[in-house]
């Protein structure tokens, strides 16, 4: 089976969490079809909304807030630039 296509957005996203937090398990999924005719919506094709799940050893010890920071500071300029919308669930492994 073949896994889905990813635009640049979402893959600039994918190396960064990569880099900054070396996660044992991530999935980023676009939303932005879902959120057509919402504000920030980009138009067919656009990358706009996502949902992230996403486990690091890097979130041990801290609180949702923290994490979701961490997760912000590793997109840096992209949640401002490209990113409309992130949902996203993070965990420490073993949680």
């Amino acid at each position: 089976m073949n896994a889905p296509a990813i635009g640049p957005v979402a893959r600039e996203m994918l190396v960064r969490l990569q880099n900054s937090l070396a996660p044992t398990r991530i999935e980023l999924r676009d939303d932005s079809e879902q959120h057509r005719g919402h504000g920030g919506y980009r138009g067919e094709g656009g990358e706009s909304h996502f949902f992230l799940a996403i486990e690091s050893a890097a979130f041990a010890g801290q609180s949702r807030v923290q994490r979701q920071r961490a997760v912000y500071k590793a997109l840096g300029e992209l949640m401002h630039e490209q990113v409309h919308a992130l949902a996203m669930e993070t965990r420490a492994p073993g949680e």
